[in-house]
């Protein structure tokens, strides 16, 4: 905070801008986080975890296509990792701090609220990239997943990463207002996800041997798009014939993820709480 002197009596305060609110803010949650190593250890190697141990039984190729069931995997894992990060592990430091009390001591000094949503938003994409740099090197070390060469499948990878952590970090702002408190939080918001992953195919490859109408159920939400979309940038051409549709569908994958973007925002500004349920 700066001071500007207008005569040798008189002494005014600048006002911080909302940039320099919305960047300390951030700082706080990334310094927050990278503390707490149990879960910066436990964000980081769930999704690597699971790949290794997944891509140990399925390490045959499907089909008979010469592609590995690990490769799928892989991809998968990538969406996987950004829904934890953005859904559930936002969901529930949401759920922390309106219980704790931090969100109704933030509503109540001068900074915008939007700050607060910054420094989440900023916290979720450093993780998230993170994130997926780590499952992606784990792929390409141990189960030979092939770095595309076009601009184009880099261009998509972006999109899809992009409208991914949106409609995913929306929906776990939103999700915060359910749980009642910390305790119900991680059940609360873990068993839905966990369920999505089994439906969307993240653990089962390819996904046209879940049962119909779990692949409809998956089709519904953005996990299953994401997946999809991750596969068509790190796999052949010819992996597409695992898809249900037997196509990578970019065009409905963006309709989707775009469609709950929407959805989301419309729920956080519905649903959002300052205050925890027993304080009014």
């Amino acid at each position: 905070m700066t001071t500007t002197v207008l005569d040798e009596t008189t002494t005014v305060l600048d006002e911080p801008s909302v940039l320099r609110l919305c960047l300390a803010r951030s700082g706080v949650e990334l310094r927050q986080f990278f503390r707490e190593r149990t879960a910066v250890v436990f964000t980081f190697a769930l999704p690597v975890v699971l790949l290794v141990l997944l891509g140990s039984i399925f390490n045959r190729s499907f089909d008979g296509s010469g592609i590995p069931a690990s490769q799928l995997l892989t991809a998968g894992m990538i969406a996987a990792g950004i829904g934890s990060t953005c859904f559930v592990n936002l969901a529930t430091s949401i759920v922390s701090d309106r219980e704790d009390g931090t969100l109704k001591r933030l509503r109540g000094v001068p900074m915008p609220p939007i700050a607060y949503f910054i420094g989440k938003i900023v916290l979720v994409l450093v993780t998230t990239v993170v994130e997926v740099v780590i499952v992606v090197a784990v792929g390409v070390a141990f189960y030979d997943l092939p770095l595309p060469s076009d601009p184009a499948r880099w261009l998509t990878f972006a999109w899809v990463f992009l409208l991914g952590v949106t409609a995913c970090a929306l929906l776990g702002t939103a999700m915060s207002s359910v749980p009642r408190s910390v305790r119900a939080a991680a059940p609360i918001v873990n068993l839905p996800f966990l369920v999505l992953q089994f439906v969307s195919g993240i653990f089962i490859v390819p996904i046209t041997t879940l049962p119909p109408v779990l692949q409809q159920i998956g089709a519904l939400f953005p996990l299953k798009w994401m997946a999809q979309g991750f596969r068509s940038v790190f796999l052949p051409d010819s992996a597409a014939a695992s898809e249900a549709a037997g196509a990578w569908e970019h065009g409905r994958i963006a309709l989707v993820l775009a469609a709950w973007c929407i959805g989301g925002l419309i729920l956080c500004l519905t649903t959002f709480r300052w205050k925890g349920r027993k304080d009014g």
